[in-house]
């Protein structure tokens, strides 16, 4: 086990961004950034033991700074939109900035993938950690409170991948953070996601309109979002229902089941390999790169193109402070922010 740091460029405002690349002893790694907490890539075996990279990104820095639509990166404070960038808590309005049709993404114009964070970095036996620390000001992004954000990386030797969140608040405000991280086990993107599997432990998804804000929540049964079964991405991402007409493919919330099962499962035939996401978030957004703009140049000499890969992001409830169909996730400061998500590497 072991971390290697490198020099990965320089911000336009000057500071320095490192990448660290966490070792484990079956010769697999995790590179991260420590600008925006960026999973640069992830390293894991197919069936006939080649190792490649199973996520987007990119061979530079300066194109993360420029055109990234969120590859690897830490999202916060509030993962997904807000309608209408603005929220209420106890009578007084919140506006944040509009990036996004008129409604906030992602955590505003400079959200936590957009900012240097703290790092350091810690070895054991069996495992290799990444500890990150980022302190949002009061009113940064238009969001109250203060609020010190931890977040941890751990890589280990049955290639499992742990990211820990925590936080704290001096008044009361909202957090709701995910990794963005686009998953293809084809490895170095040879084929693209429709011809994968994918599982989702949901029997509810949200329904979105075409600004993909949540409007309510819905029965997975007999619709192309019933994901309880392993399947082809591909099998009914073409079906004529308004859902996906809205969003122009899955871009939506899964209400998880709370059975103790795994959350979600990805797999790829032709490659053996095969991944499990566990999380103890009350969604997952699935995104299928439905808007992906086509002819970027990625590392592991792979190009974007629609669907070259899917998001699986861990989460609370989307838009949760504004929508009657979700309980609210206010952070008070006599509370902690928590939430945890494991990906868990596999041969099948």
């Amino acid at each position: 086990m072991e971390i290697k740091s490198t020099n990965f460029g320089f911000t336009k405002s000057g500071e320095e961004v490192t990448k660290y690349t966490l070792y484990n002893d079956n010769d697999c790694s995790v590179s991260i950034l420590n600008y925006g907490g960026i999973i640069n890539n992830i390293m894991v075996p197919d069936k006939d033991g080649n190792i490649e990279n199973v996520v987007l990104g990119f061979d530079t820095f300066k194109e993360y700074e420029e055109k990234s639509p969120f590859f690897g990166s830490l999202v916060g404070r509030v993962a997904g939109r807000i309608s209408n960038a603005s929220f209420e808590i106890d009578g007084t309005t919140y506006n944040l900035a509009a990036n996004n049709n008129g409604n906030t993404l992602h955590g505003g114009l400079k959200g936590f993938d957009k900012v240097i964070w703290n790092v350091t970095g810690i070895v054991k036996k069996d495992s290799v950690s990444l500890y990150l620390n980022y302190i949002s000001e009061d009113g940064e992004e238009g969001f109250p409170g203060t609020l010190d954000v931890n977040v941890t990386y751990t890589f280990n030797n049955n290639n499992e991948l742990e990211i820990y969140y925590s936080g704290k608040t001096d008044k009361k405000t909202i957090v709701n953070m995910t990794n963005h991280s686009y998953f293809n086990l084809s490895g170095n993107g040879k084929r693209d996601v429709l011809e994968q599997y994918l599982h989702i432990n949901a029997d509810k998804y949200g329904l979105v309109d075409t600004e993909i804000i949540p409007i309510g929540v819905a029965d997975v049964d007999g619709t192309a979002f019933d994901f309880r079964e392993i399947k082809l991405v591909g099998s009914d991402i073409k079906n004529d229902e308004v859902q996906l007409k809205n969003a122009g493919g899955y871009d939506h919330p899964f209400m998880l089941n709370d059975d103790g099962n795994i959350s979600a499962a990805m797999y790829d035939e032709k490659s053996g390999r095969y991944m499990e996401v566990v999380t103890d978030q009350k969604a997952v957004v699935f995104y299928a790169c439905n808007q992906m703009e086509a002819g970027m140049k990625l590392a592991s000499n792979m190009v974007t193109k629609k669907h070259i890969a899917l998001c699986l992001e861990t989460q609370y409830y989307p838009d949760a402070i504004n929508q009657d169909c979700f309980d609210s996730n206010i952070l008070s400061p006599e509370d902690t922010y928590k939430a945890y998500t494991k990906y868990s590497f596999k041969i099948k």
